[in-house]
């Protein structure tokens, strides 16, 4: 059943559990990510990217990942995201699509600079019965942030994060903890002190974590006791697949038949998807 963002991660919010926000780039990845979802009877949100957007070309994109949702998910909520949008008029293009729920990643900007964009976007998104995610402290990236970052400029200063809710009035926001994405190191130990803080002052906002492929039990049971309502994962889930991939195309790969591959591959990365279900739901 396609969802509402908003809606899941309300419900989640109100009984004390995350959901995850998984990303895809195909219909396999697609499929594997619902039918774990349909598997554990669980919410769950289903996210792409501009490059993936690019990648297959918006329409068809938002098509296929759409038609997998209303075809295979029965009665469990699953909810269609736009993840890191980077400027007014990309996140503008995925609501002309169709999608309802977007991410306007202005993080890099200074905190006026993100305000002001994110306004425009949510100013614009409301209008449109669309629900907005903001980012504010910065969740480094390998290759282009220092390996060694002073994690206290870039997390998330609490008082800025209450200013940019109640100037913007964005429904859900991204938090720099000590997360990271993909491969680079996370700080030692995430600052649950400062993430407590952010969430006393502004208790009504679902917190977003992204970077979450690698966090174990104990992260994610201190992080959902103190505001997280949802884990975005992408690194795992590529991980998962292209490991298959790497597997039937070496030098002796007799398989003929892509959909060999391609289904060992979606079924690879729905075992992903159901661990990380049972961790965040059951943390």
């Amino acid at each position: 059943m396609l969802a509402s963002v908003k809606d899941i991660l309300q419900e989640a919010k109100n009984n004390g559990y995350a959901v995850g926000a998984f990303n895809v780039f195909n219909m396999e990845e697609a499929q594997a990510v619902v039918r774990a979802a349909v598997k554990k009877h669980t919410p769950v949100i289903l996210q792409v990217t501009e490059k993936t957007l690019d990648y297959g070309g918006d329409g068809i994109i938002f098509d296929v990942v759409k038609a997998v949702i209303e075809r295979e998910s029965a009665t469990i909520p699953v909810g269609f995201h736009l993840d890191h949008g980077h400027s007014f008029d990309s996140v503008i293009r995925a609501i002309d699509v169709g999608l309802d729920s977007v991410m306007i990643d202005a993080s890099a900007y200074s905190l006026r600079e993100n305000i002001s964009v994110t306004k425009r976007v949510v100013d614009y998104a409301h209008s449109k019965n669309v629900f907005v995610q903001a980012e504010i402290g910065i969740v480094p990236y390998l290759g282009e942030t220092d390996p060694s970052p002073d994690w206290e400029k870039i997390m998330t200063n609490p008082l800025d994060a209450k200013w940019l809710v109640e100037e913007t009035k964005v429904d859900t926001l991204a938090i720099s903890v000590g997360n990271a994405h993909g491969f680079f190191r996370e700080r030692s130990e995430p600052d649950w002190n400062r993430l407590s803080e952010i969430n006393k002052l502004i208790p009504s906002i679902p917190l977003v974590l992204h970077g979450a492929s690698d966090w174990v039990n104990h992260k994610v049971i201190e992080a959902v006791k103190r505001g997280v309502v949802c884990f975005n994962v992408d690194t795992d889930l590529r991980v998962a697949f292209n490991t298959v991939l790497c597997q039937f195309t070496h030098d002796k790969c007799n398989i003929i038949d892509p959909r060999v591959v391609m289904a060992e591959a979606r079924a690879a990365v729905q075992k992903v998807v159901e661990n990380k279900i049972d961790l965040f739901r059951n943390p």
